[in-house]
Order: structure tokens, then sequence, then C-alpha cells
């Protein structure tokens, strides 16, 4: 368990980093293009593309496939370096015929996503330099997922650095030499040297993320060498795990072309995809830095544990890494929603429409990380089925909802998109605990839920609290002093935060929640120099 710790450490620690290098990455954005304009919903739509083939890559095919299959190759004599070389091969063919049918395709793909016809034309221009990182995102994955599966987990996590850094440059260029619209520049005329820098610019740390993880292939014992004899080693369990992927791919990728089409629907001058996807970055930063952080550390132990027959181990890492997530996303969602306003100024003067797109996401954090635990969960013990059926739960209530949210007015329409989102993760959620509780034959669930009613407790306490001190500091209204520039809005966001969390761990304390103290061992160890295990 100590090195499941230390493995979650840091995969935290490179996560916090590439995380707050992208909010800088995404704050300049803004700066640059705006949250409501003519460039904004375009140039998102055409990143939004490869992004969400990303990851329903990531979260579908490689991840379902790609490290079960490794722990099961590794007993083979050569330590499954045959298979892993035919995989690679594979994937690399796949996803390089995928990004140049997609790039082809970009001018249907941008009328399919429901871009306005004015910005169609700037919007494609954008989306031929982005959807060739559907190649080097695939990739990516693809050589981290090798290394995690060697218990190499630093480089997946830190890889994104040198992507964020080199965005940042990019941004930098592009707003010294063609201003700011947060400045005054409004951008409605683009050139091919202004696309080429904003959209080429983020292909090109997209790459280089990519390209960086075979140096640390070596240190593995691992050197790539191109490998086309697809057959002899399992692929066809490989393949029959991809083919419920590819059918979940299939339902995820019609309810996002859904929600892109009633996003953009509101048209320029109301919050659309650009400002969701703004959203969702603030909603990932938790996601990725506690949740994604905690199961990959755990998801190779409980494939292990599934290929031994052990069910008591993979029920124990289970609902240790599910009330380690809660213990964290609930403070962190609680948190999140009171200083929505607060957080949404730092990154643009349209506020209110960026941080009701927030609240709104936040909404469904919680059951959001859980059903990722859930289908890593199902992933290690070699099933895609399972997945999918949730999936598909969630993706039919999602078209129907979202299809009700043209109703709703264009002021709040991506708003109503992105509630309409969190309560289907609910659903997904539910019916995800269910099955996997079905197949295992229990996941600790009177734990679960006896850990997730005190932290229930504990975060709307803690609601209480930071909104009354939101209200105390001035509220959100124009000119309050939350929200009445960058660095009051950070100001207030930390004051709120402190509060917070003081008034969420005493209550944990008073409810006497032993998930609390787990949660603290690892600091309270290192203060006092011993080990303790987290139970």
């Amino acid at each position: 368990m100590a090195s499941v710790g230390r493995a979650s450490a840091l995969l935290a620690s490179g996560t916090l980093v590439s995380r707050l290098l992208g909010f800088a990455k995404a704050w300049l954005l803004v700066q640059a293009i705006g949250v409501v304009s003519f460039a904004a919903n375009a140039y998102g739509t055409a990143t939004f593309l490869p992004n969400t083939l990303y990851a329903l890559i990531a979260q579908g095919i490689l991840n379902a496939i790609l490290v079960p299959q490794i722990v099961r190759a590794s007993v083979n004599p050569d330590g499954g370096r045959a298979y892993i070389n035919k995989l690679v091969t594979l994937g690399i063919v796949v996803f390089a015929g995928v990004a140049l049918v997609a790039t082809f395709l970009a001018p249907l793909l941008v009328v399919l996503f429901g871009v306005p016809e004015a910005q169609r034309e700037l919007a494609t221009a954008f989306a031929y330099w982005s959807l060739p990182q559907i190649f080097f995102l695939g990739l990516y994955t693809l050589l981290g997922e090798v290394l995690n599966a060697r218990k190499s987990f630093g480089p997946f996590t830190w890889a994104p650095v040198v992507n964020n850094i080199v965005a940042i440059v990019m941004l930098v260029v592009f707003i010294a030499a063609f201003g700011a619209s947060s400045r005054g520049s409004q951008h409605t005329h683009w050139s091919f040297g202004m696309i080429a820098l904003l959209a080429g610019g983020a292909t090109l740390g997209i790459a280089i993320q990519a390209l960086v993880l075979f140096v640390f292939w070596r240190r593995v014992g691992l050197r790539f060498r191109f490998d086309f004899g697809w057959r002899g080693v399992d692929l066809g369990s490989a393949g029959k795990a991809a083919g419920w992927t590819f059918a979940m791919l299939v339902a995820t990728q019609l309810a996002g072309l859904i929600e892109t089409n009633v996003s953009n629907s509101a048209g320029a001058d109301y919050a659309g995809l650009f400002a969701m996807q703004n959203a969702w970055l603030i909603f990932m930063l938790p996601h990725g830095i506690i949740a994604v952080s905690i199961v990959t550390a755990f998801y190779t132990r409980m494939a292990e544990h599934a290929h031994r027959g052990s069910i008591t181990g993979f029920r124990q890492d289970f609902s240790a890494a599910a009330r380690s997530i809660m213990l964290l996303i609930v403070f962190s969602s609680a948190a999140l929603i009171v200083t929505a306003y607060p957080i949404a100024r730092v990154f643009t003067p349209d506020y209110q429409a960026l941080g009701l797109v927030l609240i709104a996401y936040l909404v469904g954090l919680v059951p959001f990380s859980l059903v990722f635990m859930a289908q890593r969960a199902f992933y290690s013990l070699g099933d895609t089925r399972t997945p999918f059926l949730f999936t598909l739960a969630q993706v039919a209530v999602v078209v129907v909802g979202v299809l009700l949210c043209f109703l709703a007015p264009p002021e709040v329409r991506a708003a109503s998109v992105a509630l309409v989102v969190s309560l289907a993760s609910v659903v997904q959620a539910v019916l995800a605990f269910a099955l996997l509780r079905r197949r295992t034959g229990g996941v600790d669930g009177g734990r679960i839920l006896g850990s997730l009613w005190r932290f229930v407790v504990a975060g709307l306490a803690s609601i209480a609290a930071g909104a009354g001190f939101l209200v105390i500091l001035g509220g959100v209204g124009s000119g309050a002093f939350p929200v009445s520039g960058p660095i009051a809005a950070v100001v207030a966001t930390a004051i709120i935060g402190v509060v917070m969390l003081i008034v969420y761990t005493g209550f944990l304390v008073v409810l006497r929640s032993p998930d609390l103290e787990n949660g603290l061992a690892p600091i309270l160890n290192r203060a006092g120099g011993r080990s303790r295990a987290p139970r």
C-alpha cells in the first residue's frame, strides 16, 4: 500500500503542475480570443474534434485493453516486449489513419458539429491545424499506458507539462504579435499566420508531449520496433474488448455531437462551446489531480488481483480507492460551486456566463469521478461490455435532455446542457456500481455509503459557511469585491476556500470519519517520521 501511496503522490504532483500550467494556458487563450467572441466558438469547435476522439480512445480502447493485456503478457519469456511492439505498431497505424481521414473531412465535421455559417470558414481553417492532434494524443496515451503497466507512472503524468509550456510560449507570441481580445483586439479578420500560430502551436505542444515518452521507454528496458505481425499474441481477445469500446465510442460520440450542436446554436453573442470547454477545464482540475491519480495508481494492482482471481484483494483496493476519491472530491465540488463566479472572473469579465456553466458541471463532479473508478474496475476485470451498457444509459439521458435544451433561452442554453450532463452522470454512477456489485459479489458498499453520507453532510455545511463568507465579502453582483478583478477574485476564492476546508474537516472530525484519518495519514506520517498504511 505504501508503494501505491508514493505512486499516487508522484502522479498527483505531476498532474497538479500540469493542471496549473493548463490554467495559465487557458487564461492566455481567453485573453487572446475572449470567451464570447467571433473566434471563440470557431476555435473551440475545431479543438473539440480531436480532443473528443482522444478522450474516447484514452478512456475506452486503450485503457480497456492495454494494461490488462500487458499484465497478462508479462509472463511471456521476453517480458511482453513482442506483444507491446505489436500493439504499439497497430495503434500507430490506426491513429495515423484516423487523423488523416478526419483532417480530410474537416469541412464536413465543422458543419456536422453545428458551427454557424458565418464562422465555418474560420473553424475549418482551425480544424485543419488541429485534427492531426488525434495521432499525437493517441500515441501519447499508448506510450504512456505501456509505461504505467510497467509501473513507471511519472513520465505519463509529467509529459503534459512540456505540452503546456510550449502552448504558453506560442500564446504569448500570438498576443505579442497580434494583440489580445481582452485589450480591445477583436480579431475579426484572421490571417494564415494567426491561424497557424494559434492552432498549429497547440498541435506542436501535443506532438512533443507524445514523442518525449520514447525517451523513458529505454529506462524500463523497452525499445520500440515496428512489428506488423499482429497475429499470435492473443490479439483476438484485445479485438473483442475493442469491439465493445468502439460501440461505446459511437454512442458517446453521438451524445457529444448533439451537445455541441445545441451549445453552438446559442450564437456568437452568448456562452457556447468555448465557454463550456473552459468550465470543463476547471471541472477537470480536481478530477485529474485526485481521481485520475488515485485510480491510475490502483488500476494495475486491480488488474493483477483480477488476473490471480483474488476478488477479495480486488474489492479491498476498489473500496479504498473509491473512499479516498470521495473524501477529496466532495470537498472540491463544494468549494468550486461556492467560488464559481470569482474563479470565472479570473478568466474573463463575462464571469456570469462562464460561472453558471461551471456550477452546472460541478453538480456532477462526484458521480463523474466514481464512474471513472468503476470503468477502470471493469477494465481490470477484462470486461468492456458492461461499461458500454451503463454508458449507453448515460448517453440516452444526455441525448433526450440536451435536445430539450433547445427550448432554453440562449443566455442559459450552455448551462442547461452542462446540467443535463451532470444529471446523466448520477444515473450512470448508480448503474455502474450496481452492475459491479453484481459482477464481484459486492463492492464493500456499506463502508462506501457510510463514508459518503459523512462527506455529503460535511460538504453541505462547508457550502453554507462558504456562501456566508461570500456574502460578507460583497457577493457576486457587478462591482462586488469577489468579482471586481482577477486579483480580488483570487483573494476571495482563497479566503472562502480556507473557511470551507476548516468547516469540512471539522464536521468530519465530529462525525468520526475513519477516512479522514486515513486521508491525512501520509501527511501526519511524514511529519512524525513513521509509516502507516491506509485501511
